[in-house]
């Protein structure tokens, strides 16, 4: 099988890491005593793999690709033999379950279609290896609980890949709300969609699950959480289908949805297929207005805030790809190797996938 993956997020300069990432800091010396660097094997080759994943794991000291699945052995040989991993540690989906008797094999980085996240999950928990999944976490909320409890009976980690999390743009904004730069915050806006092209896996509702608001407006959905601190209390959706040209006869084109907190903020949403949009969020307070465009990106985020006091930032991060990767599997190399929870453990990707039910069901459709 042909694996291509979102390709999403973010990450940039390390101006923020240590507020971010703190036991990253204050365990640096620990893991640079470590006799090797956690081993990663990557399932599925994909482009979010190939082209970001794994190329920022070249770059790091804390983590190495040791292994690889795939189901085209030579395009896994090729990998293999780009980042040097042994032939040895090249495995089919068939045999995957093998990977339980490769000691350089700490963790693997699931990067398949949406609707296997649960399958590989489970079956690398069993064979004793901790678990970096690509979001979203799964294509139901029973699925993702599965994967919860498959990490814990195995006590092994799992981490779902919440890039923007670890991003210094993003982890700036989270700094100035809740430093009340913004006073209060009353209101959200945030948007993400691109325009697909036809025969995507994305399109396969068996394998995705769902539409945009499953790959890319979980972004959107997560960001109105991590801004405000607090989870939902109602939510309320919108859909429809306009290019009636064959790409969506199994899942929408576009989606809306609003939310409203306890404090009493409210957020709306957008996300597509039908048209580029660049993932962004907008903040509104009784002190100022914060706009992060573009916020989800793989790079290039920029925030720019204006405030009462007629005080202004404008700070682009000049980070490149695939720093924000690194930065994410070396801060999960981390947890393995101190025994620490990660920040968005599973579950962090449970909520999202109880409140993306909810949103569906309360446009009339189902996951």
């Amino acid at each position: 099988m042909h694996l291509n993956r979102r390709e999403f997020h973010i990450l940039a300069g390390a101006s923020l890491l240590s507020h971010a990432l703190p036991a990253l800091n204050a365990q640096k010396h620990n893991a640079q005593s470590t006799d090797r660097p956690i081993g990663y094997c990557i399932v599925g080759l994909g482009r979010i793999s190939m082209d970001h994943f794994m190329p920022a794991m070249a770059q790091s000291s804390q983590s190495k690709i040791t292994g690889i699945v795939s189901g085209h052995p030579d395009k896994a040989h090729k990998m293999a033999a780009q980042y040097g991993v042994p032939e040895d540690s090249i495995y089919s989906y068939e045999n995957y379950d093998e990977i339980r008797h490769n000691k350089g094999v700490d963790a693997v980085y699931i990067a398949l279609p949406n609707s296997m996240h649960a399958e590989y999950t489970i079956r690398a928990a069993k064979a004793g290896k901790h678990v970096l999944c690509e979001k979203p976490m799964a294509t139901s909320v029973a699925d993702a609980n599965a994967m919860i409890d498959a990490c814990k009976q195995s006590n092994v980690k799992l981490l779902i890949a919440y890039r923007c999390q670890y991003e210094p743009t993003n982890l700036r904004a989270i700094e100035l709300i809740r430093q009340g730069r913004l006073g209060t915050v009353q209101a959200i806006e945030s948007a993400n969609g691109f325009n697909i092209r036809p025969g995507e896996w994305r399109l396969n509702k068996k394998l995705a699950g769902g539409g945009p608001l499953l790959d890319v407006g979980v972004y959107s959905l997560n960001a109105c959480r991590y801004l405000t601190g607090e989870e939902p209390e109602d939510v309320k959706g919108y859909w429809s289908v306009i290019d009636h040209d064959g790409r969506f006869d199994e899942v929408e084109e576009n989606l809306s949805w609003t939310m409203k907190f306890p404090s009493g903020i409210v957020a709306s949403c957008n996300t597509t297929y039908g048209a580029n949009m660049d993932g962004c969020y907008r903040v509104h307070g009784s002190k100022g207005v914060l706009d992060v465009q573009p916020a989800f990106g793989y790079q290039g985020q920029h925030l720019k805030a204006e405030f009462s006091d007629k005080t202004s930032l404008d700070e682009p991060n000049p980070a490149k790809d695939p720093s924000q990767f690194a930065r994410m599997g070396d801060y999960f190399s981390q947890c393995i190797l101190q025994n620490q929870t990660p920040k968005t453990a599973g579950e962090e990707g449970l909520r999202d996938m109880e409140w993306m039910s909810r949103i569906y069901e309360s446009c009339g459709l189902r996951l």
